[in-house]
């Protein structure tokens, strides 16, 4: 997990998209980001993605030699300067893990992978920064390869968000495999479209808009193409994708397409991204969409500048989560702060250094009794399945993984077999972590205000002794029998803890 506390003056966003890859670097200049430079490689992963949900090894290969050309950008740059997500493909992919490690090491960073809620709060955030700051209600829609994203939203802030599963790749891979563009065809890829959106179109329009605009290369490409053939009145209407589906059509196949403003490579995959915008259209009463520069990898950039100057997201998305099911925000801050003061006596010796795993603890303890919301009994498993399967604005997959699982691991037996599944060489890391939120929470299971004495905690391995002032157990010989079972579950997991 990338670290945001180090400060840079060049940011980077990477963006595995089921198409393309992107890569965006910018400069920090004060409050706002310079664009340096941007690369785009068609490397069409979800092409690659076999009826087994399995990479194949010709997409793994075009995808790695694109993030090691992009790594010669960015592998000096420093840890948290850089965030790379992997999107709906890479969501899908049974054996993503593998290709994440290969994939980091390619990049020489962290390669993540987002949920579709996320990578839709990322692409209204990129796209709201490109346009005028104002107060109308936006509708922005941004057509992937694999996933079509739709958001309404005021200002910075989106109200209303959804990830559907249909993309220019896979719609055209569903409808359009060989090539052949047919009105039969067509008709049936729109109507599929318009039966994915239907579920949710209604909450849209009840909610309502000003304004709609439109973020994807498919989008632009459409514009462009409306604009470049004089079918736009300066955005994109019913009146002018009419006129693109008859040219579709009477082309009769992607490499008969011979239109201004769309390239070979975008013609590929045009008849999919126009069937799922047509339906769009039909389905959410749309008049007139306007095309717009911001998108997911600038949305990475502004979240990131967010990180580095500590307005994370993610913090908010925790105290959301822990008042919505009413946390005791007391007894969570006298857990937090134990938590943070027995981290900072074995950071060292344990490897547990940085910010990154100083928040992800601290946010650990402000939601290990969600779960209370639910039952007292097995709570910390309620609490692990909250936080694992709630939406958290601003973490990947494998970040609220680590985060249920710490929730889990909090009391009662240790979870050896889940800190195992755990991604990326978060095992030991997370383990150690847990321990300390489960010695903290110990120590204030009587949920007394009062302080606690100042304790010595000390790590070797996985050998500790917990030290109290002379005398301090003996006159409290509940906390010493709470601590002698802590001591026994930890025993069962392969630590010794030494009480003084």
């Amino acid at each position: 997990m990338a670290r945001a506390e180090d400060t840079a003056d060049q940011v980077a966003a990477i963006d595995l998209g089921s198409n393309s890859f992107h890569m965006v670097v910018a400069r920090v200049e004060g409050t706002d980001l310079k664009v340096m430079d941007r690369l785009r490689e068609p490397v069409r992963l979800a092409a690659g993605l076999g009826g087994n949900k399995r990479l194949t090894p010709e997409a793994v290969e075009r995808a790695l030699a694109c993030l090691e050309r992009f790594g010669q950008r960015v592998r000096e740059l420093p840890p948290g300067s850089v965030r790379a997500v992997g999107t709906n493909t890479l969501r899908k992919a049974k054996d993503r893990r593998g290709f994440l490690a290969a994939a980091g090491r390619a990049l020489g960073h962290d390669v993540e992978v987002v949920s579709g809620y996320e990578e839709a709060r990322l692409i209204y955030l990129g796209v709201a920064h490109s346009l005028a700051d104002d107060e109308d209600r936006r509708l922005v829609m941004d057509i992937g390869g694999g996933s079509t994203e739709l958001i309404i939203g005021e200002r910075f802030a989106p109200r209303l968000m959804e990830s559907l599963h249909m993309g220019c790749v896979s719609v055209t891979q569903d409808f359009f495999a060989d090539g052949a563009i047919t009105a039969k065809r067509m008709a049936r890829a729109e109507l599929a479209a318009q039966r994915e959106l239907e579920p949710v179109a209604e909450r849209f329009r009840e909610l309502g808009w000003s304004r709609a605009v439109g973020a994807s290369g498919t989008i632009r490409a459409i514009d462009r193409t409306l604009r470049e053939n004089g079918w736009s009145d300066g955005a994109i209407g019913p009146a002018g994708l009419a006129r693109l589906r008859k040219a579709l059509i009477a082309a009769g196949h992607v490499d008969r397409l011979n239109l201004k403003g769309l390239g070979g490579e975008r013609a590929q995959v045009i008849p999919g991204g126009f069937a799922v915008l047509s339906g769009a259209f039909r389905q959410l009463d749309l008049e007139r969409l306007d095309a717009a520069d911001g998108a997911l990898r600038e949305g990475l950039l502004y979240d990131l500048l967010g990180r580095i100057r500590h307005e994370d997201v993610r913090s908010a998305s925790v105290v959301g989560l822990a008042r919505r099911y009413h946390a005791d925000a007391a007894q969570a801050a006298r857990v937090e702060t134990t938590a943070g003061y027995l981290l900072a006596q074995v950071a060292d010796d344990w490897g547990l250094q940085g910010q990154a795993r100083a928040r992800l603890l601290a946010w650990a303890a402000q939601l290990h009794e969600v779960g209370l919301d639910i039952s007292h009994s097995q709570y910390h498993k309620h609490g692990a399945y909250i936080v694992g399967w709630s939406d958290l604005a601003g973490f990947s997959r494998d970040e609220q993984q680590v985060l249920a699982t710490l929730v889990r691991a909090h009391r009662r037996k240790f979870p050896l077999g889940q800190f195992r599944d755990l991604p990326g060489g978060w095992a030991d890391t997370a383990m150690r972590l847990a321990v300390l939120l489960r010695l903290a929470v110990v120590l204030h299971r009587g949920r007394s205000p009062d302080p606690l004495p100042a304790v010595t905690l000390r790590a070797r391995e996985s050998e500790l002794a917990l030290a109290f002032p002379a005398g301090w157990l003996d006159r409290h010989p509940l906390a010493g029998a709470d601590l002698e079972e802590e001591a026994a579950y930890l025993a069962n997991a392969g630590f010794t803890l030494g009480l003084e």
